[in-house]
Parts: structure tokens; sequence; C-alpha cells
């Protein structure tokens, strides 16, 4: 390779003043142009340079300290000159780039999150929830945020994830609208309002919190400024990302870009094409010399050569089809350029020959006529105009003038294609004859204008005519021609050749570029568009020569070389010269670089010309920026040959550092290179022959010791560069390379196996390293990649089962790491939360943390139940997190399955592991349970409910040992119940008052609930109806209810005994139903039990209260007194509370509801029946007595006379009151309070409509009887008065209350009223009358009443 200290290809000839100053002690010494040196590879400074550094002192005068911070200072240096070297090579990429393009299609990626944005995120949602906001929000979104602040803004993991810098505000957002989609999902539906609407709500609102205070029009527009600058970026910024990558100053930016002429593209295009020479020259020489790499293979090693050149021959293809004229509006034709080519002639026959018609240029001219001085002939009102055209185009005529002030200022456009046109204009004035057809022609001028003339107005002194007296007439006007893109220079040159210019002459010359690779040199005559002859410069090299004796004319002299040919040209000045020479040496793309005579001889006399000679060539305004770059040292970086460098360790430094400068940036990049980035590195790579293999392979060791350092990286990343390396290891040539080398097969194996060995502990960690499923989709692409790096080749996929395998274990290893985590995070929440519930938490810290330890040493049954309870929470939340956030492998953005379906199946055995973790620590908790003791049920239901609910987990290994666990305890608890049950009922009734028990909830307080965790389903430990109370069996306690707890059904006026029964049976039958028993046969049996149980238990309430019924209307009076007592009513609503709780407790939904015993029924329906029937008979009765007292004023009697002559005799002195009108009043009486009773306490109204019927029918068929026995004889008049009075009211009573008219007119009815009304008209013409009583209604009688 080429030394960069030692190198003249580069060298360029700089005219320097004298008295600048040479940093001579710089410079290297230079032998001949195609001197070369062996490089170790990246930038091997020269001894000069090492010189100039300052030299260590010796042993005995230094200190180790001081050899220490010299060494470094050193180390330092050498950096710094690499990182400017490798900026000068990634500025010429960024400056003309020929291969790649900033890539449009790359995800977006988000802004990172710090830790302090994500404090400052906690303490908006803290606020949000503590009420300092003036946000609205419903209950259900106040628990939604909740639940997201504690589950997921705390988490430890989220902090990690924000550490490691892969953690966005998108990925805030997106896990809040997961974690609300269920909840709102589970909402009930509202008339009106879509969920969707509902979870935009939430999500605006959402924003809003997370947003805080900020403006959100500033928070766009920064997002929008990041978002353009991730995008595509302009040279400038390109420039100053990679001197923030590379350390570069702003000073140094601008002396490299300066002196590497970077705003020069004809500069930077030769620059590449002599690149491209070097590295042909380079593979030319590695041939010859047989200094391969170590490749995998001896046959490689041809092939290796092959591909440099095929990439080199690419890279010209490349370079030749940029377009020459940007913007303009023809197309040159591009011509192949071969390598070492031939001397080429106009007579020679070659498919790359140039014809004059492939040399044509366009110009534009502009023409400003300003004024005309001298015109004094002219009367000052006379009319003057020009006119001006191009040899070959249109005439143009500017606006008249008067003669006294011929100025004008107009501007002609013109085309030609005329590289020396003429320019013609012409003065006329208008012609005052009245015969005269034309206007008199004043003076012309005509100018041969070129690219290089001023382009300031000037004054010309035209020629006149013979009609013009005026003898000194001038013109001012401005040519200005513009340079196409494609002429590269032009000029007046005298030149000789021997197959062109055969004869010295001067002529005037332009550098034609027709392609990246085709230059011409072309002689034209004035008005002619195609050149007179030209010369191709495809392999001449320029050089400056001494003037040629015999040649006169020129004075400084140059000239072309090639094999066979030589071609001289003189200038008439030194720097024309330089400018040519500059020119023809850029188009050439000679390595080569010429310098001035006068700057070598000048150079040489200050002691040192190599280090100026290896600075580019710069026209004269960069020769100053040229000085300032050799005065501070960048010259040997500008001058250096990038093909003398090892780019492979080169780019490996940009890439490095590139890299932590992306994943330092703003941007949650997870490794990715911004569109920047990545053009300039592809660039690079393509421009400087970086193996593809080795330029991934260095990317993924880095990217590997970034992810080992904490950092969040993309496994679709990892994945892209290993199947790159991948392929090529294995031949499929993913770049087109064949050849491998064996440190890249080394290197590639080395890399296969860590990344193997990170991607299964990152399974092991997938809740660490992924948590809450963040970033998306990385868990899938990591098993995917783990898939890949499990492949022998890129051919033979990995059997399923190996993969699954190495998973599997992977996984199982993530079961106990999930589980020791959360075993550890409930051990110090357990301990924070006894340290703040212990009484001497105000003492000393020593104390406080003493008494800890202690009650950690004596951990009694039910505080280690209470652990075990808060540990199956923690289980049960990770692997509901498992299911929501981890479980995207196995199905695909569609929803379909993916080709990791397995996936499923092995989460299901991680659970399984997972669960039998905690199994082990369960049974120990429940061991040492008492078993008289139910306090465990709680962890059964919480465990049960969540498993019975999951599909793969329900009657799972672990969901089958809970079952086989809590099985015999459900048993003996429910036998136990039983037992005490039956006890309680048979306790009950023998001591039982049946006074009336109002229902619980209409005299109990309005309090709130104790603060009682609703997500656990709590035991309700009988007979008390609250979770959280424990009472043990079987010793049953009194009824008895908290202030606070609610009735658990709406009974009213029961007995103290049923109502304790019915809530024990419902109670029972509500926590085995709650249970919700997994295994069918097994729920079955319980549920069949229960029903059993409640049947057998209702029957016997039901026995035992018609029994107490019955005896107490026996035990009751038979007389008018006879009160309905509320026990009575108690004893019916018992039977109402015992059908009710039957069709509860002993039936069970089969489409429709079936009973489970009919009998129960049918006894409380015979049990109802008689005790109606009993309660009439007591009615009847009642009315007999009434009956046997009047029955004695019968016509017949012996007291029916004598009470008949007393009451007549009295009666004519003093007012008789009417006997018998007390005996009519207490039996309304009594069946008025009779009927309110009934009415008011018995529940049932069937029951009391169809007592009302009987009692009714029954008393009225007793008096219809009664009248009957006594049809032969007439009443007295007293009986029909009380009669009168007793069937009327009743009558009157019973349809108030409800009996239907078909039953009030009975036929019975009609018999005693027409017996009655009948009695009454007898009695009514009688001595005395009736004294107002009558059959008929009368208001009178209503007041009586009342």
């Amino acid at each position: 390779m080429l030394d960069p200290s030692s190198s003249e290809e580069e060298s360029d000839g700089i005219v320097e003043e004298e008295s600048k100053e040479v940093m001579a002690p710089q410079a290297g010494s230079r032998i001949s142009p195609s001197r070369t040196s062996e490089s170790s590879g990246g930038l091997a400074p020269s001894s000069s340079r090492s010189s100039a550094r300052p030299t260590s002192p010796s042993p005995s005068a230094a200190s180790e300290q001081e050899k220490e911070d010299l060494g470094k200072m050193q180390r330092e240096e050498e950096d710094r000159k690499k990182k400017l070297q490798l900026y000068v090579f990634v500025m010429r990429c960024v400056a003309y780039p020929f291969n790649a393009k900033q890539p449009t299609d790359m995800a977006r990626r988000q802004q990172k999150i710090t830790k302090q944005q994500l404090q400052q995120t906690k303490d908006r949602f803290q606020a949000f929830l503590n009420g300092d906001t003036q946000i609205v929000a419903d209950e259900a979104f106040i628990n939604a945020v909740q639940s997201y602040y504690e589950v997921f803004l705390k988490s430890d993991r989220v902090a990690k994830m924000v550490q490691s810098g892969g953690f966005s505000a998108n990925d805030c957002r997106e896990v809040f609208k997961r974690h609300i989609e269920k909840r709102v999902r589970s909402l009930p539906e509202i008339d009106g309002l879509s969920k969707e609407t509902v979870l935009s709500s939430w999500m605006a609102k959402f924003d809003t919190i997370y947003r805080g205070d900020e403006d959100p029009r500033k928070a766009q527009q920064r997002m929008t400024a990041s978002a353009a600058s991730e995008l595509i970026l302009s040279k400038d910024q390109l420039y100053e990302m990679f001197q923030n990558i590379l350390g570069i100053k702003k000073f140094e930016h601008q002396l490299l870009y300066q002196a590497c002429q970077l705003d020069n593209l004809d500069e930077q295009a030769a620059q590449i094409r002599r690149e491209l020479d070097g590295r042909l020259q380079m593979a030319d020489q590695i041939a010859r010399g047989g200094k391969f790499p170590k490749f995998v293979s001896k046959e490689m090693e041809a092939m290796y050569i092959e591909e440099l050149k095929a990439s080199v021959n690419q890279l010209m293809a490349n370079l030749e089809s940029m377009p020459v004229s940007k913007g303009g509006e023809f197309k040159l034709q591009k011509l192949k350029r071969g390598h070492n080519t031939s001397i080429i002639d106009m007579g020679q026959e070659d498919e790359n020959t140039l014809s004059k018609s492939d040399v044509v240029l366009s110009f534009t001219l502009e023409v400003v006529i300003m004024e005309v001085q001298g015109l004094k002939s002219l009367a000052p009102n006379r009319i003057v105009y020009c006119t001006m055209e191009v040899e070959g185009g249109e005439k143009l005529q500017t606006d008249q003038a008067e003669a006294s002030k011929p100025t004008w200022g107009t501007q002609g456009d013109f085309t030609t294609t005329h590289p020396l046109p003429g320019v013609k204009v012409k003065l006329f004035t208008e012609s005052t004859g009245v015969l005269a057809l034309e206007d008199k022609e004043l003076g012309r001028v005509v100018l041969h204008p070129t690219p290089n003339s001023p382009k300031t107005s000037e004054l010309h002194k035209m020629a006149l005519t013979k009609a013009c007296p005026d003898h000194d007439l001038k013109i001012k006007l401005a040519i200005r021609m513009d340079k196409p893109q494609n002429m590269k220079h032009s000029g007046y040159l005298w030149a000789f050749g021997k197959n062109v210019w055969k004869r010295w002459k001067k002529r005037f010359f332009v550098l034609v570029q027709v392609s990246q690779y085709t230059f011409a040199m072309c002689s034209y005559r004035e008005k002619k568009s195609e050149p007179q002859e030209l010369l191709q410069l495809d392999g001449y090299t320029v050089d400056y020569t001494d003037p040629q004796p015999g040649l006169d004319g020129g004075r400084a002299f140059f000239n072309a070389v090639k094999e066979g040919d030589t071609v001289i040209y003189a200038s008439d000045d030194e720097q024309d010269r330089i400018l040519w020479v500059q020119a023809m040496y850029r188009a050439t793309g000679q390595s080569h670089k010429p310098v001035p005579p006068t700057q070598v001889q000048k150079l040489n006399s200050k002691g040192g010309a190599s280090a100026q000679m290896d600075a580019p060539i710069s026209q004269f305004s960069g020769l100053k920026d040229a000085d300032r770059a050799q005065k501070h040292g960048m010259d040997e970086f500008i001058s250096a040959n990038p093909c003398s460098f090892d780019h492979a360790s080169l780019f490996e430094m940009v890439q490095r550092l590139t890299l932590d400068h992306r994943l330092n940036d703003t941007f949650c990049c997870l490794g990715w290179f911004s569109p920047g980035q990545v053009f300039v590195l592809d660039e690079y790579c393509a421009r400087n022959g970086v193996r593809g293999c080795h330029r991934h392979l260095c990317y993924l060791r880095d990217l590997l010791e970034r992810s080992d350092n904490g950092n969040m990286i993309d496994p679709t990343l990892l994945h892209y560069s290993f199947a790159f390396c991948a392929s090529h290891v294995h031949g499929n040539r993913p770049d087109g390379l064949s050849t491998v080398k064996v440190d890249e097969k080394e290197r590639f194996e080395e890399i296969k196996e860590r990344l193997r060995v990170i991607l299964e502990n990152q399974i092991v960690h997938f809740r660490y390293c992924f948590p809450f499923g963040r970033p998306e989709g990385a868990l899938k692409a990591t098993l995917s990649l783990l898939e890949r790096v499990l492949m022998k080749d890129i051919v033979t996929p990995v059997p399923q089962e190996e993969v699954k395998g190495v998973i599997r274990k992977c996984l199982e290893q993530a079961a106990q790491l999930n589980y020791t985590r959360i075993t550890e995070y409930a051990k110090v929440e357990g301990k924070k939360r006894e340290m703040y519930e212990h009484p001497v938490f105000c003492l000393a810290s020593q104390v406080m943390d003493l008494t800890i330890q202690n009650a950690g040493r004596l951990v009694t049954p039910a505080k280690k139940l209470e652990e075990t309870i808060r540990l199956a929470e923690l289980v049960i939340e990770v692997l509901q997190q498992n299911q929501e956030h981890h479980a995207e492998a196995a199905v695909t953005s569609s929803g379909d399955q993916s080709a990791f379906a397995w996936w499923t199946d092995l989460m299901v055995e991680h659970a399984e592991n997972f669960l039998a973790l905690y199994g082990v620590d369960m049974d120990a908790a429940l061991e040492i349970q008492s078993p008289e003791s139910w306090d465990s049920f709680p962890l059964f239901q919480l465990l049960n409910d969540f498993l019975r609910n999951d599909y793969h987990l329900c009657n799972g290994k672990f969901h089958k040992h809970l079952q086989d666990l809590y099985a015999p305890l459900v048993v003996r608890y429910v036998d136990l119940m039983e037992s005490s049950i039956a006890q309680s009922i048979q306790k009950g009734f023998d001591r039982e008052s049946w006074e009336p028990v109002k229902s619980l909830t209409s005299n109990l307080p309005n309090v709130n609930l104790p603060n009682v965790n609703l997500q656990i389903p709590k035991v309700p430990n009988l007979p008390v109806p609250v979770a959280g109370l424990s009472v043990n069996l079987p010793q049953m306690p009194s009824f008895s209810t908290p202030s606070w707890m609610p009735a658990i059904y709406d009974s009213d006026n029961g007995s103290g005994t049923t109502e304790d029964l019915f809530w024990k049976l419902d109670a029972l039958q509500t926590f085995i139903r709650d249970l919700h028993w997994p295994e069918e046969e097994f729920a079955k049996h319980l549920e069949s039990r229960m029903q059993l149980m409640s049947s057998d238990m209702i029957e016997n309430c039901v026995k035992r209260t018609r029994m107490a019924f019955e005896s107490k209307l026996a035990k009751a009076s038979r007389s008018t007194d006879f009160r309905i007592s509320p026990s009575i009513c108690t004893m019916y609503n018992v039977m109402v509370d015992a059908k009710d709780q039957s069709a509860k407790l002993c039936a069970m939904e089969m489409g429709q509801e079936k009973q489970y015993h009919t009998q129960i029924d049918e006894l409380i329906e015979e049990s109802v029946k008689d005790m109606i029937a009993l309660l009439v008979a007591k009615f009847v009765v009642i009315l007999e007595s009434v009956l046997a007292k009047i029955s004695r004023y019968d016509e017949g009697t012996l007291f029916s006379s004598f009470m008949s002559f007393t009451v007549k005799a009295a009666s004519k002195y003093v007012d008789v009151p009417k006997p018998g009108m007390d005996v009519a009043d207490g039996y309304v009486t009594f069946v008025r309070h009779s009927q309110d009773m009934l009415r008011d306490k018995v529940n049932e109204e069937v029951y009391i409509e169809r007592l009302f019927d009987q009692w009714y029918t029954a008393t009225m068929n007793l008096l219809g009887t009664w009248l009957t026995e006594r049809m032969d004889q007439q009443l007295h008049v007293y009986q029909l008065k009380i009669l009168i009075r007793i069937v009327k009211k009743k009558y009157r009573d019973f349809r108030l209350q409800g009996v239907l008219d078909s039953t009030l007119n009975s036929k019975m009815y009609d018999t005693v009223r027409n017996r009655l009304t009948l009695e009454e008209a007898t009695a009514s013409v009688r001595e005395g009358g009736m004294q107002g009583i009558s059959m008929k209604d009368s208001d009178e009688e209503d007041e009586d009443d009342d």
C-alpha cells in the first residue's frame, strides 16, 4: 500500500508567497511518484511527524508517573490524528455521494423518556389522583389510572427500561391503551354512547394528564423538528453530526472543508477517480505480490482479485451514471471508460471514440445596452435605437430614445452553441425622408465574448457608416456569457501535437466533460458550434514542462503525455497555466500531482517540499485556505492517499463512535442508526471497499457490548446483521462477494455463540428485558433470531423440537427467576407494612429493627396465610401480565397463528412450573393451619377464580393439585355446617317465641363498608355473612349481624330461628357456588348435596311451624276477645319464606327452573291449607259463640218472654239502651282487627285472599245454617238487629279487603239477606219498630260506624 506520509500521488502545486511559513518539520521525503511502502493498517504517521512530538525523558530523569502521562498524551494525540483523518474521508463521502442515498422508508423513532421525565410523569399522574388537577373524570377512569400508576409507572422494570434508553412516550400511551381496552370492553353497554367513544375520551384525558401544563403547540413544534431531523439531513447537518461523533472542532472542520474543496464538485469527482484508480493499482499489486488475506479456501485468492476489480468497476459505473450537467436542457452521451486506454485520435475507429457532435455546448448570452456616447450630429429630438444579434440567432431591438439622451438599459437574452459567438450591435436613427424605406444605420460594433470575458459594462468604439458625421461614437454595453456545467475550463492556448493540432498555433480551447469518465480538449473557431479538432483525455497525464526550443509564442508551457503521443500547450501567463493544469489534472484522473516549477523551487529553497506537494491543487481563491491548513497541520490528512489505509479498522471505529452517539441522543433508537448515519456509513463502505460481512460483524459486536452494558437493542436489528453474516459465511453472497476470510468465519462463530447466550439470557429474563411487552414485538423477534442462531447453515431449518427444547429450558429458569423475584418483593413489602403497623414504630430504628427481626422469627399461622395470599396475588399478577404482554409471539399482527404457535404451549408449561414453585410454599402454609379454621378458603377462591378463567391453566397440573388439596376441606366444612345448622334448628324451635324479626336493612345505620379487597372473594365464615370475619365451627353463635352488614335477602316479620336458618342455608350455598369448583362431577355433587340438605332443613322447619301454629290456636280464646297475634302472622311468613327459599335453594337451572324436591312445595302448600283451615275454624267458633248468645232470644223460651215484658214496661218511663248491640260491636271489632293484622303482617297476598275467602264463606254459611234452623220461627227484634249489623259490616269489610263479588254475593248470602229483609219488614209494623236499624245502606249508619 502507499504510505500517506511519503506518497507523491496526492501532491499539489500551490503558489505560496515568500512571507508564508512552511511547516518543514512535518514534511516527509519523497523519492518518486511510484514509490510505495507497506502500511500496518489505519494511520501510519511518518518519522518526520513523530519527531515533531516532545521526546520522552530518560528513565533517570523522569518518574514512572511522568512516563505514564506522556504515554497517555501520545495515545490521545494519535487518536486525535486518526479521527481527523477519518473525518476527512467522511467529509468526502458527504460532499459527493455517488453510491448511497438517505433512506426514506425507515421506521420513525420516538423521543426517549429520561429519568427526570419519568419522575415528572409520575408526579403528574399522582397530582391527578390526588385531585389537584382540573380534569373531570368518572370513577372508572380514576380506577384505571390508579391501576396504571401503581402497576406500570411505579414498576422497577419501567425504571430499568428508561435507564436502558428503550422507553418512549409512545410506550407509555400504548401500555395505557392496552390497559384500558379490557376495562372498557367489560363495561355494560350504554345507549347512545359507544365504547369506542369512551376509549377515545379516556385517551384524550390520558394525553392531558401526561402533558401536564406544557403548551401542546411547543411540544408539537419540538416533535416536528425532531422528526424532520430524523428523516433527511442536509450536508451541513451531516458535517455537524460527525463533528460531534469524532470530536472535531469547528475551526478544524472549516480548514479541512476549504482545503479539500468540498464545495467543488469537479474536484470531488476527480478525487473519486483517483481513489478508484488507486484501488485498481492496489489490486494489481496484491495479485503480483501474492500477499492475500487468509481465506477458507485457496481458490478464493483469484476470486478475491476479481471481486476487488468488480467492485471498483461497479463504483466507476455508479460514478459514470452521475449527471454531468445538473438541470441542463440536454443529455450528453455517456461513454464507458476503460482503464489504461490507448491514445484516441480523430482517425481511430473505436466504440469509445468521441465525435465532434458529442461535444456540442450550449451557452446563454445576456446583452445589455446601456447608452451611446458622442452622438452630436443628430438633432436632439431625433429618434434613435439599437439592434443586437448573435450570429445564427434572432435579432432584438431596444426601445426608442431621443438623440439628446440615448440611454436604454435594455437586456437581450440569446442562446447559442458557438463557444466564440459573434455579437453584432448596430445603432439606427429613423429616416425622415418621405421615400425612405429603411432607417439609417449610424454605426456598429462586433464582439466575440467568451465565458472568461468581463461581465461588467464597458465602452466600445463603434465602426461608423458614411451616414454618420460623428467621429468618436462609443457604445456602453455588457455581455455576460454563462459557462455550461459540462464546460470545465476555456481560454486561448498555443498547442502542438503529433496527431492533432499539428501546427504550433494559438487556438481557443474548451475542456469539455462528456461524462464522469470522459473529457475532451476541443479547439474552436469563431462562429462554429462544432470543434475544429478534439483530443479525448483518457489515459493522458498532464504536467508542467520547460519552454520548448523552436516554438515561438506562449510563455508558460505544459504538456499532456500518453504512451506514443505528446501534446504541448503554452499559455500567455503563469496563472492561466496553473488553472489549465489543475482542470486537466481533474479530467485525466491521473495519480501524479503536477507541481508548478516555481513553487517547487521556492519550497526547496526553504528546506521542505513534500508536505506542500501532498496538498491538493486549489484555485487561487483557495490558496489561502490551503496555506492555513498547512500551518495547522491539516495538510497530512488532506494529502493522504486513501488507498494506503486499512479502511476496515477505520470503519470499525467510525461505526462504533456513531453507535455511541446514536444511543446517547434523544431518540429511542434501540440500536438503529438514523437515515443520515446509514447514508454516510453506506457511502463510506462502498467508496472505500469495506466488506459487508466485516461491517455487520463489527456492528453485531458493538450492539452486543451495548446490550451487556444495559442498553436496549432491537432483536430485529441483530437478526438483520446476523442473517447477512450467516449468508456470507455460508457462501450465499448477500453482497456479491464469494470469498470468505478465515477471520470472518472465526469472528462469526464467536459472535454466534455469544449471541446465543445473550438471547437465551433474554428469554430467561423476558419479564425484565421486555417489560410490559415493550418494545413491541421484541420478544417474538428474539425467538425468531434464536431459531436462526440455532441453525447449522442457512438452508437446513433447525428442528422445531430442538428450538422448543432450548426455549423450554430457558422458561424453566425464567419460572425460578420470576418466583424468586416476587418472593423477595413480597418479603420486602411485608417488612415495610410490618414496620408501619408495629406499635413501636415511633422508637429508635435499632429497637424497631430488632422487634421486626423477632417478629419475623415468630410467624403465626394466620400471618403465614396472609403472606401466602399476598404472594398468590403477586403470582396471579405476574401470570396475567405474561398473558397480556408476552403472548404476542404466538400470533401475527393480523391475529393469525405465527411460526411460533407453540410458544403458547411453552408459556403454559412455564406458568405450571411457576405455580408449582408457589405450590410448595402454599402447601407449607396450609399444613400449619388449624383444622378448625376456614380462613384458607379465600386463598382457594383467589387462585381458582383465576385458573378456571384461563383456558390453558384450567384443570391443569397445579389446578388439580389445588382441588385435591381443598376437596376434603370443603367436604368437612359442609359436614360441620350441616350438623351445626341442624342443631341450631332443634334448639331454635324449642326456644322459639315466634316474635317477628324485622329486616336488618330497615333498622341499620347508613355506614360504609370496610376497606376489603374486592378482587379477593372471601369465604363467608358462617353464620356471619361478611368477608374477613372468621368463626370456628362447629360452635355456632346466635344470630347476630354487624351494624354495617347489609341483609342478604329482604324478609319481613319472620321468626328468629327461621331467619337464621334461611340465611345460613343461603350463605352456605352462596359460598359453595362462589367456590366455582372446576371439576364438574364434584361440583354437581356439592350442588346436589346443598339442595338435598336445604330441602331437609326446610321440610323440618315447615313441620315444626305447623305444629306450633296448631298449638297456638288451640290455646287461644273462643270469644270475640280473641285477637290475631303477631306470632300467628310470623308463622304464615315463615311459610312464605320457606316457599321462596325452597325455590331458590332446592332448585337448579337447566334451561328452565326445575325443583329438586317437589314434595317441599307440596308440603308447604298442604301446611298452608291446614293453617288457613285451622284459623277459619277458629273464626267460625267465635261466630258460633256470638250466635249462642243471641239464641236465648228465640221465641217460645222463658228468657225471651221475660226480656220482652221488662223492656216494654221500662221503656214507658226511661230510655232503655238497645240490648245486644255490644255483642254485635264486639264481633265487628274482632273481625276488623283480625283483618288489619293479617293484612299488615302477612307478606303473601295470595294466602290472605285465600284466608279471607274461606273466612267469609264459612261464617256466611254458618249464619245461613243458623237462620235455616229457625225458618219456622220469627226472629226476636234484638236478634234481628244484631244479625243485620253483623251481616252488613261483614259484607262491607270483606269487600274492602278485596274479596271478589262472586264470593261476596254467594247464594248463601242472598238467602241470609232475603230472610233478614223479610224479618225487618215484619218487625217494622210492630210496636217500637227497628229503631233505625235496617238492611238498607244509609249514610247515617256509615257515620255511626265511624
